[in-house]
């Protein structure tokens, strides 16, 4: 049978990929913002840096940035010599759509991806053209640099999408990704952020994409479905009937665009306590903009639940933008044996 050999949790904010003397360009942004989401308010820039007390602008410092950017490259770098070591022959990645591929034709609250290949394509320069400030310089990072067709696990996705049915969840089914945005059919910043820089782009493992609408209303779903989802999603994997070394993945989060380390450093302590009341308590006004990228990381404490393989912290890094708090906490996790 298929066993659960690791988990890991990593943000993928564009930040990530941007040279820190430019995160300005999306500190640009957020001035602009009429409704920065911030424990269940929206402020905007000038009332957010009121509320605050503009207390952030130390971190903003250059010497700040960059000694945070650098450990954060450093931490990717960490979490992909981890699925290396981890020696997993799939990797299960949940994360979460921006109406890259899934818009208001159709919006599922989780979808599971059964292809045997799916397509990676880069932007063409007339995409990155209409990508606001600060967007373009990052997302090049999470797309190969020519086309290329990546692997699935076509009998694994259709079994996760029979048995998270059976458990009471109804996922949609893509054998193909849609056409999306781009109308290229290509796989998403999320996903591509694992196969281009945690993985470098070469000697991909093959993955099996989980979609969860984090972001979009109507209907995004609740932390607790999120966790009993997990639960679901590592039941399946383990009932698998191959013997397979699965890698779950979560990416996405923490805190953004808004930065709230109390949330980030209380829910990173779940995690490594499997603290399910915690998770699944979280309210749906926590978990808006960016933030609500923890619903990824959810699913993978729910997957992860039952197994013997506990959460350990990488690192953890908030990276402000502006005085005001803006920005993207940078978190990054395994679970191991």
């Amino acid at each position: 049978m298929a066993q659960i050999a690791l988990g890991i949790g990593t943000s993928h904010g564009p930040q990530l990929s941007t040279p820190p003397e430019q995160w300005g360009q999306r500190a640009a942004a957020d001035h602009r913002n009429p409704a920065l989401a911030f424990r269940g308010g929206d402020y905007s820039f000038a009332e957010l840096s009121e509320l605050r007390g503009a207390a952030f602008a130390a971190e903003c410092e250059p010497g700040v940035q960059h000694e945070r950017h650098a450990r954060s490259r450093a931490a990717i770098g960490e979490l992909g010599r981890t699925i290396r070591a981890a020696n997993v022959d799939v990797l299960v990645v949940v994360s979460s759509d921006h109406k890259e591929l899934y818009g208001d034709e159709l919006l599922p609250q989780f979808a599971i991806y059964w292809g045997g290949t799916m397509r990676h394509e880069p932007y063409t320069a007339q995409q990155l053209a209409t990508m606001p400030p600060g967007l373009a310089v990052a997302e090049v990072a999470n797309q190969p640099g020519r086309p290329e067709v990546r692997h699935g696990h076509s009998q694994l996705g259709l079994h996760l999408i029979h048995e998270v049915s059976r458990a009471g969840f109804d996922p949609g089914a893509a054998k193909v990704l849609p056409a999306g945005r781009w109308e290229n059919h290509s796989i998403p910043h999320g996903w591509g952020f694992i196969l281009q820089q945690v993985l470098d782009g070469h000697d991909l493992i093959p993955i099996v994409p989980v979609f969860v609408n984090t972001f979009w209303e109507p209907n995004p779903p609740t932390a607790r479905r999120c966790y009993d989802f997990g639960v679901a999603l590592g039941a399946a994997i383990e009932s698998f009937p191959a013997d397979l070394r699965v890698g779950v993945v979560g990416s996405g989060g923490l805190s953004h665009f808004v930065i709230d380390e109390d949330l980030d450093r209380a829910f990173i302590k779940a995690l490594i306590d499997k603290d399910r009341e915690f998770m699944v308590s979280l309210e749906d006004d926590q978990l808006r903009s960016g933030t609500s990228e923890l619903r990824n990381w959810v699913v993978v404490g729910g997957a992860t639940a039952d197994t013997p393989l506990t959460a350990q912290v990488v690192d953890y890094l908030p990276c402000y933008r502006s005085a005001a708090g803006t920005g993207c906490a940078m978190a990054f996790m395994a679970w191991q044996p």
